[in-house]
C-alpha cells in the first residue's frame, strides 16, 4: 500500500505572519515615508498620472449608464419645453400681430386727429369734431351722416372741413345726428374763387361722378387745368382760403358761350370717419353793435339751385 502523505512542516521565520499591529505599524510608516518622499522629490508624480490614464476608461465605463439616464432625462424635458414655449410664442405672434394691426390704425387715426385739430387752429372759427355714423340711405346723393345734432348745438348750414379743405355742409340736424351734403352732391354750391387769379365763382358737384364743375362762365374765361379753387368766404358760411378742389379739365365749345370746367376734390370726401364741423360766424345786431347773435336753429337751410342752363 501506498504511503501515506506526511505534513510538510515550514521552518520559516514567520510561519503564522505577522500580527495586524504590527502590520498597520508598517504600512503607516511606508505611507509617511512615500508621502514625504513624493512630497519633497516629487517622485511619483508621473506613476500618480499613469495610473490615472490607466483608470480614465473604467471611470467613464462606470459612469456611462447613469450620464445616459440624466442625457435622456434632459433631451426629454428639453422637448417637452421646446413644443410650450413653441405653441406659446405662436400665441403670442397672433396676439402681437393684431396689437400691431390696432397700433397701426390707431397712429393713423392720431395722425389724422392732429391734422384736423391743426386744420381747426388755422380756421378763425370755432369747430367740432365728428365722426361718420354711416352713409346716406340714397344711392344717388352723396351724404353722410356723423354722430353731433342739435343737443350739441349743431345747426344748419355748418361747413364740414377735413384737415386738406372743403368736404361739405350740413343740410338736416337731428337731435343725435346731422346730415351732412358733400361738395360732389348735385345740390349743393360753394362759392370759391381761383387761387392763381382770384376769379371767383359757384362750384357745383356732378353726383355720382364725385367731381365738380364751374358752370355760367364765358367760354374765354382765365382757369387753366392745374388750377386751386379755394373758398371765397362771401358766403358767410366757409371760412375764406379753404381748399376745395382742382381743375382737371378746361373745354370751350365754339357752338356754346360757356366753358366746361372739371375740377376734382382735394378733400377726403370718400375717406376717413372724423370731419370738422366749423361754427356759422355770428354777427352784429343792428339794435347793439356789441351784442353777437348766431342765426335762429330752426330757421330751414336751403342750398343754392343749379343755373337752368346746366
Amino acid at each position: 500500500m501506498p504511503r501515506a502523505l506526511e505534513h510538510q512542516h515550514h521552518t520559516g521565520f514567520f510561519v503564522r505572519g505577522p500580527s495586524p499591529t504590527t502590520r498597520l505599524f508598517i504600512t503607516a510608516l511606508l505611507s509617511l515615508i512615500l508621502i514625504a518622499t513624493d512630497a519633497r522629490l516629487h517622485y511619483l508624480v508621473e506613476v500618480r498620472q499613469g495610473f490615472i490614464a490607466l483608470l480614465h476608461p473604467l471611470q467613464v465605463l462606470a459612469n456611462a449608464p447613469l450620464e445616459l439616464v440624466e442625457d435622456t432625462g434632459e433631451y426629454l424635458h428639453t422637448q417637452t419645453t421646446l413644443v410650450h414655449d413653441n405653441l406659446q410664442l405662436r400665441d403670442q405672434a397672433l396676439v402681437h400681430a393684431a396689437e400691431l394691426q390696432r397700433a397701426n390704425a390707431l397712429e393713423a387715426e392720431n395722425e389724422r386727429l392732429r391734422k384736423l385739430l391743426g386744420a381747426a387752429r388755422v380756421s378763425h372759427q370755432p369747430a367740432r369734431l365728428a365722426e361718420i355714423l354711416h352713409m346716406g340711405r340714397d344711392p344717388f346723393s352723396h351724404k353722410v351722416v356723423v354722430n353731433l345734432g342739435s343737443r350739441q348745438d349743431i345747426s344748419p348750414g355748418q361747413a364740414v372741413i377735413d384737415e386738406v379743405g372743403v368736404i361739405g355742409q350740413v343740410t338736416r340736424v337731428f337731435p343725435y345726428s346731422s346730415e351732412v351734403t358733400l361738395v360732389t352732391d348735385k345740390d349743393l354750391s360753394v362759392p370759391v374763387q381761383v387761387e392763381r387769379n382770384g376769379l371767383r365763382a359757384i362750384a357745383f358737384g356732378r353726383g355720382r361722378e364725385a367731381t365738380i364743375e364751374l358752370p355760367s362762365l364765358p367760354a374765354n374765361v382765365d382757369v387753366l387745368v392745374g388750377d386751386r379753387l379755394v373758398t371765397s368766404g362771401i358766403d358767410g358760411v366757409y371760412p375764406t382760403g379753404l381748399a376745395v378742389a382742382e381743375v382737371v379739365q378746361v373745354d370751350t365749345n365754339p357752338n356754346s358761350p360757356f366753358a366746361h370746367i372739371i375740377c376734382k376734390p382735394l378733400a377726403g370726401i370718400e375717406n376717413h370717419k372724423q370731419l370738422l364741423l366749423v361754427s356759422i360766424p355770428k354777427t352784429e345786431t343792428p339794435a347793439d353793435t356789441n351784442t353777437l347773435s348766431t342765426p335762429p336753429r330752426n330757421k330751414k337751410f336751403t342750398v343754392p339751385k343749379r343755373h337752368a342752363n346746366h
